[in-house]
């Protein structure tokens, strides 16, 4: 693949994806797609059904391989070239829509297995922990807010608790990038306040990347918003920047009304 033109890379850049195209059976799911993620920043990607949002998450995970463009991870690992769980090892953690964790393991094993993940299953249960992975379980489980049930079975758990327990899963091998597929999707009023909180509280530590379709969501918890339509980046900015885009209201706000069913 061409290599980025050095004119157009910012320095200190997470990722650059230039010029990336993703076909599908003949359709198009990214059409020449060009987009920076800086560290530290917690990046919405809004748009309707069929822009491309996941599919970008997908490329940036590994799942996808684009047919052409380019992906840079810091300034210069070509992510294209890498296998998924290549991927992990960099640093980069995805999280799909669906919570995926040990329905019959408590919250605090289904930590422990993702701290220990090279080990196996049996291994990673039954090898003693040391001081310094309690604290970190401690810390973890303070952060996604379930302290107080680190020895309930995750299958008790309520759909919004099951979906920051597979967060904290990921945030425990202490990844450098989060990307987020709908994390407040099916959640109570209540989960989801708490969901968008505990986005800006990962943001102090991680480069956060999140799928949403909740617009009031958006408008409550995102500080920077990219627009995606048809397979490309429509525009981004701040969420008041991106409501008075004229192009915005005529793809998607003002078409799809307050939420992209």
């Amino acid at each position: 693949m061409n290599e980025p033109s050095p004119s157009l890379a910012a320095e200190g850049e997470l990722i650059r994806v230039e010029d990336v195209e993703v076909a599908f059976d003949g359709f198009k799911a990214l059409r020449g797609l060009s987009f920076t993620l800086m560290p530290a920043e917690l990046r919405f990607l809004i748009g309707p059904n069929g822009a491309g949002k996941t599919t970008l998450l997908d490329v940036l995970c590994g799942k996808v391989k684009p047919t052409r463009g380019t992906v840079r991870y810091q300034g210069h690992i070509d992510l294209t070239r890498q296998q998924e769980h290549q991927i992990v090892q960099l640093g980069i953690g995805r999280k799909f829509q669906a919570p995926s964790i040990f329905s019959t393991l408590t919250v605090e094993e289904n930590l422990l297995l993702s701290m220990r993940q090279r080990r196996g299953l049996l291994s990673s249960l039954t090898a003693r922990t040391t001081s310094a992975q309690r604290s970190k379980m401690r810390e973890h489980l303070e952060l996604i807010g379930l302290a107080g049930k680190a020895l309930h079975k995750a299958g008790s758990l309520s759909h919004g608790e099951k979906q920051w327990l597979e967060i904290g899963m990921l945030l425990i091998q202490e990844p450098e990038l989060l990307l987020l597929d709908e994390p407040a999707a099916g959640m109570t009023d209540s989960e989801t306040e708490k969901t968008g909180e505990l986005l800006h509280k990962i943001n102090d530590r991680q480069t956060v990347l999140v799928v949403v379709h909740d617009m009031e969501f958006v408008r409550r918890f995102a500080k920077t918003v990219t627009v995606m339509h048809e397979g490309s980046v429509l525009c981004e900015g701040t969420m008041d920047e991106i409501q008075a885009d004229d192009k915005v209201a005529e793809v998607y706000l003002g078409r799809r009304g307050e939420r992209d069913a």
